[in-house]
């Protein structure tokens, strides 16, 4: 959906998909997931050809693959370079590069080129390779032998055995020097040069004499418009849908489950109905909220780009989508994956824990934390966006919550006024804030000692914060929301890789 033009159909498309997937051998696993870190999928050989298959869905003339046979197998290595010949046999160029080939791998090669230290020593026709080095004195001390081994060995300088005589000495692979070594090489790159090299550079400018004629038009100034294949729209869509499959098993994990259920019902048993007569307690609890829904989402964002750098850069160079399509998509895409957690949380800690009993207070206090979420996650993408290394990143994190964490207002309420600043940026302390306004009203009274009732706004802890500004918490935060989110686009868009 994102590498075909906008010109095709949804039906057209999927009947191209089809195509390729019949055409590579992949029926049998078309519905099963590619997998990854925490799923299984595909074989290696399939994951392979699957990732042939997207390159294929633009009918390339050209298709360059780097070592496709490595960490397979010699059955699944020969399957797919039977494919990659069936396709060139359909009329494209294949290019690859192959380490160690067996003899029936070499033998579907229309052309090789060898490279020892970097310097041709052979390019032509595959079939043709020995006759050359017979030509230049280099014969395979036996007649079995694998072509593309004794290719490796002389571009590594081995030259063992160019008579019958030296075939157990082969076999026992006897070490030379490296001055041997050297001097084979250079034999071989001077005959290169000598030999072939003339031949293919007559070859090259008689196919260049042939096709004088350039067509210069209107494609060799492509617009940014033309650029992409697929509209705005379409981008979004499509990488949204993706991003809710590959995200659901990361973020409704077992052991992620597993982590934020316990820590919810361990709270609710140390806060177990408590009341107002323990306001320092309750207060704490609200303050426990704003500071574990601040580091957990912040912890888990900043892996975001930093992750999935590879991917963006290897689809974005093949202009498949605009870099806002991709990042909207991934700040929709947190609402359903990043919001359900926080809401089981706080349902099961607010009542086990004796907060007031009230649906409307309830209700305020879920969308503060959730608030408080987005606004964390903002600044884990922000500062992943920025550094693009996960060490840093989990540092300046952990340093930034622990500062944030002694600003809140909970630990410490007379803060030097030169330092006293630091609060005003932490968001923390406004999401604290709000839950202490939402959770106690100015009339309401707590048992301060024997028959002794205090208002709740007296408390020590309460005073301090200077409630009664509850538009300003919240555009406070807002404000956090939109800055942090707009800055880690514009990191993403000011970096040189992408």
């Amino acid at each position: 959906m994102l590498r075909l033009p906008k010109n095709l159909t949804h039906e057209e498309k999927v009947e191209q998909a089809e195509l390729i997937i019949t055409e590579l051998g992949l029926t049998r696993c078309r519905n099963s997931q590619v997998g990854g870190p925490l799923i299984r999928g595909v074989s290696g050989g399939e994951r392979k050809r699957v990732s042939i298959g997207q390159e294929l869905l633009v009918n390339p003339s050209l298709l360059l693959l780097d070592e496709p046979t490595s960490g397979l197998d010699s059955t699944t290595a020969l399957r797919l370079m039977a494919t990659l010949k069936g396709l060139a046999r359909g009329g494209r160029s294949v290019v690859t590069t192959i380490h160690q080939p067996s003899s029936r791998l070499y033998w579907m090669f229309d052309k090789v080129v060898v490279l020892s230290d970097g310097c041709p020593i052979y390019s032509g026709q595959a079939g043709r390779v020995m006759e050359y080095l017979a030509s230049i004195g280099f014969v395979p001390g036996f007649n079995l032998m694998n072509p593309a081994d004794f290719l490796l060995d002389l571009a590594s300088g081995v030259a063992l055995g160019t008579n019958p005589d030296d075939h157990q000495q082969y076999n026992q692979g006897t070490p030379d020097r490296q001055e041997d070594r050297d001097s084979v090489k250079l034999f071989l790159i001077s005959s290169y040069k000598k030999t072939l090299h003339p031949l293919i550079k007559d070859d090259i400018h008689k196919n260049n004499h042939d096709t004088t004629r350039v067509i210069r038009g209107p494609q060799s100034s492509r617009s940014c418009e033309n650029r992409w294949t697929t509209s705005w729209w379409t981008q979004f869509k499509v990488l949204f849908k993706r991003g809710l499959r590959e995200r659901r098993h990361e973020s409704y994990s077992g052991l992620r489950i597993f982590q934020v259920m316990s820590v919810s019902i361990l709270s609710g048993l140390l806060w177990w109905h408590s009341d107002t007569s323990h306001l320092q307690d309750q207060v704490g609890l609200l303050f426990f909220f704003s500071i574990f829904w601040g580091f957990y989402p912040l912890s888990n964002a900043i892996f975001t780009f930093p992750q999935e750098r590879p991917m963006l850069i290897r689809e974005r160079s093949s202009a498949m989508y605009r870099l806002s399509s991709y990042y909207f998509a991934r700040i929709a895409g947190d609402l359903p994956m990043e919001l359900v957690l926080p809401t089981i949380f706080v349902t099961v800690t607010y009542w086990m824990g004796g907060l007031k009993p009230s649906l409307i207070t309830f209700v305020l206090t879920v969308l503060i934390i959730l608030f408080n979420v987005l606004v964390s996650q903002g600044l884990g993408l922000a500062l992943g966006a920025i550094l693009m290394d996960l060490k840093q990143a989990t540092t300046l994190s952990s340093v930034i919550m622990l500062v944030f964490l002694l600003a809140g207002g909970y630990y410490i309420q007379q803060i030097p006024p030169f330092i006293s600043w630091l609060k005003y940026i932490s968001f923390s302390h406004y999401c604290y804030k709000l839950l202490v306004e939402v959770q106690y009203s100015e009339s309401e009274v707590y048992d301060c000692g024997k028959g002794i009732h205090c208002r709740v706004s007296d408390f020590p802890g309460i005073e301090y914060l200077g409630l009664g500004h509850l538009w300003w918490d919240v555009a406070a935060l807002g404000v956090m929301l939109v800055g942090y989110r707009i800055l880690a686009y514009v990191a993403l868009r000011m970096s040189k890789s992408l």
